[in-house]
């Protein structure tokens, strides 16, 4: 597995998002993304993870940020994940984990002892030119937004 470096162009996709429509990273040319990697929608921890970034989307887009999250659930996941959360961006399905493969966001776990394959949680950053400014692997998902939003500079 081939992890990302700022500096790298990130890894173009298209993508299903959670209400049936195709999204790609040119779709967000000249715009700054926070494009984050959650193994399981409505899990206790992705859940927490995207109430947060749901929480703070008014002063991340204020400052220009655009907020897309990935998981390798199917659409119909994605919609009820989205719509009983009241998250405002969207939830792209990976169902193929091939974008997450080409982030570096697909590999070895462990949990509880036990080793597999499986999402890597993982947030980047994807200047308005298409180029990885901040690539984090293996996240936590409680106080991540929190954390990103000091990395930024964001009070």
């Amino acid at each position: 597995m081939t992890r990302l470096t700022p500096g790298t162009p990130a890894p173009d996709f298209n993508l299903t998002d959670h209400e049936g429509r195709r999204v790609s990273l040119a779709d967000y040319v000249g715009q700054q993304v926070i494009l984050y990697f959650y193994p399981k929608a409505s899990t206790p921890g992705c859940t927490t993870q995207a109430c947060d970034f749901r929480d703070n989307l008014a002063s991340l887009t204020s400052r220009g940020y655009q907020v897309v999250g990935i998981s390798p659930d199917p659409v119909e996941a994605l919609a009820k994940f989205a719509d009983k959360q009241e998250l405002p961006f969207p939830l792209l399905s990976d169902s193929d984990h091939a974008v997450a493969e080409a982030y570096g966001a697909w590999g070895e776990k462990k949990n509880y002892g036990k080793t597999y394959v499986g999402l890597i949680r993982s947030t980047f950053l994807i200047d308005t030119e298409g180029i990885i400014q901040l690539a984090q692997y293996n996240v936590r998902a409680k106080g991540h937004v929190a954390k990103l939003r000091r990395d930024l500079g964001i009070d």
